[in-house]
């Protein structure tokens, strides 16, 4: 029994060394960011480095909103994410039902090329977005902003939608259909309320890739007034001076959404991504 115990505790000691150290490695550069927005300008350059800001400051946190017009692209980005999640979800939602329940032509054809959109980098269709968005009058504006959104995300999420609506058992439907129920009525009343897990997980991809989203926003947004938090906080960086404190600071301020968005859907996340484990 002992030469059983042994390599076991010795297996778990070197499983928990991983841990930690994959656990440090994600903690001590957000630690870091945290310390260095709280410090002074000098503490920032001072040798040898300091973990800890000799004096507590804020300064960064305020200049954010009087120095830089950080609110305004805060209220860019909220708006235009949001509103592009909402359309994922729901274009996607009702894409990923109709591929997990009905049987028709150039299925097969049409779920391939939502997933061979995937494979492209985005990169490749910045230039043929800038053009169709100028010649329908939406360049430098955030309806544009959403449009190119959604075209990313809802692919995905139809993907995403249509192999949790294939966990959901097809019986239910039957049994409401032998109850007199429409198509509709099935997807609106039954099947969409046991698919808050998959809406939960959907949501959180959508809202990530439209917030982080940079290249796009750059190329498509020009005026000051329009352009969201990604390109503000890259405006941080100087050509001669970066201004690392206001930098950590705006960097910080815009991960609260995704930490308050993760922290209200969690538990939707994670039942999400066990659905379908266990058989019956």
């Amino acid at each position: 029994m002992m030469t059983n115990r042994k390599p076991n505790t010795m297996l778990m000691a070197i499983i928990y060394a991983i841990l930690i150290v994959a656990c440090l490695l994600i903690i001590v550069p957000v630690l870091w960011m945290v310390s260095t927005s709280l410090k002074a300008e000098s503490d920032i350059f001072s040798i040898p480095p300091r973990w800890l800001p000799e004096k507590v400051t804020f300064a960064a946190f305020t200049r954010l909103w009087t120095d830089y017009p950080f609110s305004s692209y805060f209220y860019n980005s909220l708006v235009s994410v949001a509103f592009a999640t909402v359309l994922s979800l729901f274009f996607s939602t009702l894409a990923g039902f109709g591929a997990s329940r009905f049987h028709f032509r150039g299925k097969g054809a049409f779920l391939t090329f939502l997933l061979v959109t995937q494979m492209f980098p985005s990169i490749m269709l910045l230039i043929p977005f800038y053009k169709i968005m100028s010649m329908i009058g939406l360049l430098d504006s955030l309806a544009g902003l959403v449009l190119t959104y959604i075209s990313f995300t809802i692919p995905f999420c139809s993907w995403m939608m249509m192999g949790y609506f294939n966990t959901i058992s097809k019986e239910i439907d039957d049994a409401a259909a032998i109850d007199g129920c429409s198509k509709l009525r099935i997807f609106w009343q039954i099947i969409l309320p046991l698919t808050l897990p998959g809406l939960a997980a959907t949501a959180i991809y959508s809202f990530i890739a439209g917030w982080n989203e940079y290249i796009f926003a750059l190329v498509l947004i020009t005026t000051e007034t329009n352009k969201t938090v990604p390109i503000g906080i890259g405006q941080l960086i100087g050509q001669y001076k970066i201004v690392w404190n206001d930098l950590m600071a705006a960097s910080l301020v815009a991960s609260v959404p995704l930490t308050i968005l993760f922290l209200f859907m969690q538990k939707y996340f994670i039942s999400s991504l066990t659905a379908g484990a266990v058989k019956s």
